[in-house]
């Protein structure tokens, strides 16, 4: 096992340190953690005791991991989890809370970059491939699909959900559910028009595009989708729709090709 760990950083009885992890200056993983092979912790940031990661996390300076819950009725012996994926990034004060009920977990996904000073709360599910840009913040119990980009700023209240391929626009302030696929922003927050740039990057083109805006077309008019051909992005959709939402959608414009 090669690891590289500094003399100032505290690691505590009890850590479990997957092989080539690298250790910054003053870095303080507490007892019970669990790091995959290949992470590292830089200067000064903290792993909490109730976070279990995969390999290759990359933690920046200051960035902590697995606090307790902003919840005031929160007794700090329940037993809750952080659960993180593969090769995420957390950037210079990055903060991710551990699940508020016993056993429950917050997760994050896979190959997420989250950037400095945003935030995951309590119970929040975060997929793969997403990006948080300066200052996201997301509320208590929020969804967050694969492949979503969040920009400066972006807020979200609790319980709301934010569909795959999804992306909002800066300093939005989101308090209902964003559709899949969608370009969001404003004040209040509406869907303007499909993800063309993140659809097209993620090889959702051709057939399967036309699909999807034909699909928006119809949600703007209340129609059903069930004539549609049932494409892989139309049937997440359709999923995604099919759960019960506690905040509702937010409201739709013109949706522009």
């Amino acid at each position: 096992m090669t690891q590289n760990i500094h003399t100032t950083a505290y690691i505590a009885p009890g850590v479990t340190l997957g092989d080539n992890a690298i250790i910054g200056p003053f870095a303080v993983i507490e007892s019970g953690a669990v790091l995959g092979a290949d992470c590292q912790v830089g200067a000064h940031a903290v792993v909490q005791g109730h976070v279990k990661m995969g390999d290759g996390n990359i933690l920046h300076p200051h960035a902590v991991l697995g606090g307790l819950p902003q919840d005031v009725g929160f007794k700090p012996e329940t037993e809750s989890w952080l659960v993180i994926g593969d090769n995420n990034t957390f950037r210079e004060g990055f903060t991710a809370h551990r699940a508020s009920k016993e056993n429950a977990e917050t997760r994050i996904g896979s190959g997420c970059f989250f950037m400095a000073n945003s935030h995951v709360a309590h119970d929040c599910v975060v997929g793969n491939h997403t990006i948080f840009a300066n200052n996201v913040a997301i509320g208590g119990h929020v969804e967050v699909g694969d492949k979503v980009f969040l920009g400066g700023a972006v807020v979200a209240h609790q319980f709301c959900r934010i569909g795959s391929y999804a992306i909002v626009q800066g300093t939005t302030g989101l308090n209902m559910d964003v559709i899949p696929f969608t370009l969001i922003g404003g004040r209040p927050a509406k869907h303007y028009r499909l993800n063309t740039v993140g659809l097209r990057r993620a090889g959702i083109t051709g057939e399967r595009y036309n699909v999807l805006s034909a699909a928006f077309r119809l949600l703007r008019k209340r129609k059903s989708l069930d004539g549609l051909e049932e494409t892989e992005e139309l049937k997440l959709l359709k999923e995604w729709l099919a759960v019960k939402s506690k905040r509702g959608l937010h409201g739709f414009i013109e949706l522009a090709d």
